[in-house]
């Protein structure tokens, strides 16, 4: 009877580690393409279009969790690495690692980082509310202009980089942060929640 249950325990933990491989998968996959699509929308906006692609990085840090966040969006960022057209803008400014070479290189390191503190604030409660959420929403997009902000004053100064690559970004940033917390919100009330 001892050794029923072991070999019944065995068959269920080999099934639940190929279910979660191929959920990891699917995220992955389902994950890359809202990356890219939400990296070539551009929604009109003052002073600079916005895209909604910093929102998408965090709320699937929020929506997968810190560890399963943290690779989908790596995998994007490795995807565009190697060449393929997932960046905003690309190919036209290039694509793999010229593209990350370049101003908006520190942004895209900077999701990486969002997202796996995003998904450890959420795993951690934040996300049930909509103030909780709009503050995992600010502290995400802060580490992304604080990373970009530090690459492109690398290459362009200090004074410089703040004028172009923080100030025309505040408006639309506070935008997605509150249009972020209410999809959060949803989410964590929704059936995704399971993911983390």
């Amino acid at each position: 009877m001892k050794r029923l249950f072991k070999n019944a325990s065995a068959a269920v933990a080999k099934d639940d580690l190929r279910t979660r491989l191929l959920m990891g998968f699917a995220a992955v996959v389902i994950g890359s393409l809202l990356l890219t699509a939400s990296a070539r929308t551009q929604i009109p906006f003052w002073p600079v279009p916005m895209t909604m692609q910093t929102m998408a990085v965090i709320l699937i840090g929020m929506t997968l969790g810190s560890r399963l966040g943290f690779i989908v969006v790596t995998a994007y960022v490795l995807e565009g690495l190697m060449g393929l057209p997932v960046f905003a803008n690309s190919p036209a400014r290039g694509t793999g690692l010229a593209y990350l070479m370049g101003p908006t290189g520190g942004y895209i390191v900077g999701f990486c980082a969002a997202a796996y503190v995003s998904g450890w604030l959420a795993e951690r409660g934040y996300g049930e509310t909509f103030l909780r959420a709009g503050l995992v929403n600010v502290v995400g997009t802060l580490i992304m202009l604080a990373m970009g902000y530090a690459w492109l004053a690398h290459l362009i100064g200090v004074e410089k980089a703040f004028a172009l690559g923080v100030m025309p970004f505040l408006l639309s940033s506070l935008v997605k942060v509150g249009f972020g917390a209410g999809l959060a919100v949803l989410i964590a009330r929704s059936p995704l929640k399971r993911w983390r």
